[in-house]
């Protein structure tokens, strides 16, 4: 049975110590600094609940708030089929966005700036208003201000990426960077399910999907991240930015590249992934 949690988070049935989540929230923050990767946590500390895991993200995130940096957004991760199978996790995740790790269509990216580097092309919203507790889909699409494609740059801190959903969410939700494309007016009437999107690496396709493959509609990313939140005892603000998920599964991030996506009625977005030697 899953463990119940209190407001903030906490499991009220047996899982780590509070101790044992701080010493892992600092394994990972020292993996990510010396980018030297560590082995999964799920196969060290099996007692580790989704609470822990989420515990160990929030303690993370609260050392770097704590260091300069200013919540963005956040990102749902594996709500399509193809990220499912790619990963072997069959239910969504969550992650934060911070400011430093947003930068717009037309940037470049060193490989060298991660560890092990995938990207993937996903549907992305930014709020005209605040979500404070659990939402349903009427109250998410009145509170969507922006829709845009965007590109998820994913890394990890572990050893490699069989890695299980406590893994993920502990390694926030495997969220290491985010492109943003030009934004459109988002008009409640628009059935995001049926958007087309296509990626290209140098010209030749890398990935496909439509809208529908996230959750049957990208805006249900929104609502299962507002429940989500709500556990957690946080929400959705004006002016973040959501990432809905991917709608194809990740590839590596190889420098030299220049990444591109396409949508139906989307702004086209791009990404130059520079050479090993620069």
């Amino acid at each position: 049975m899953p463990a119940s949690q209190g407001a903030a988070g906490r499991p009220t049935a047996p899982g780590a110590s509070e101790e044992v989540l701080i010493r892992l929230a600092e394994e990972l923050a020292q993996a990510a600094r010396t980018r030297i990767p560590v082995p999964m946590l799920s196969r060290r500390f099996p007692e580790l609940t989704l609470a822990d895991a989420y515990r160990i993200q929030q303690i993370s995130t609260v050392w770097r708030l704590r260091a300069g940096a200013r919540i963005a957004g956040h990102k749902v991760g594996l709500t399509s089929a193809a990220m499912q199978e790619q990963m072997g996790i069959h239910e969504p995740d969550s992650g934060v966005v911070l400011d430093h790790m947003v930068a717009a269509s037309g940037s470049s990216l060193r490989t060298g700036d991660f560890m092990n580097p995938r990207i993937e092309t996903e549907i992305a919203f930014r709020l005209g208003h605040d979500l404070t507790g659990p939402a349903n889909l009427d109250a998410v699409r009145a509170a969507v201000a922006e829709v845009f494609l965007a590109f998820e740059i994913l890394d990890t801190c572990f050893t490699g990426w069989d890695i299980t959903l406590i893994d993920s969410i502990a390694d926030n939700a495997a969220c290491a960077g985010v492109i943003t494309g030009r934004p459109a007016p988002f008009d409640p009437a628009w059935d995001l399910a049926a958007e087309q999107i296509t990626t290209t690496a140098n010209g030749t396709l890398a990935g496909a999907g439509r809208g529908r493959d996230i959750l049957g509609d990208p805006l249900q990313a929104l609502v299962w991240l507002t429940h989500r939140l709500s556990r957690l005892g946080t929400g959705l603000r004006a002016g973040d930015i959501v990432l809905a998920g991917s709608v194809h599964a990740s590839f590596p991030l190889t420098p030299g590249t220049n990444f591109r996506a396409t949508s139906t009625c989307l702004p086209a977005i791009h990404l130059h992934v520079l050479p090993a030697d620069l």
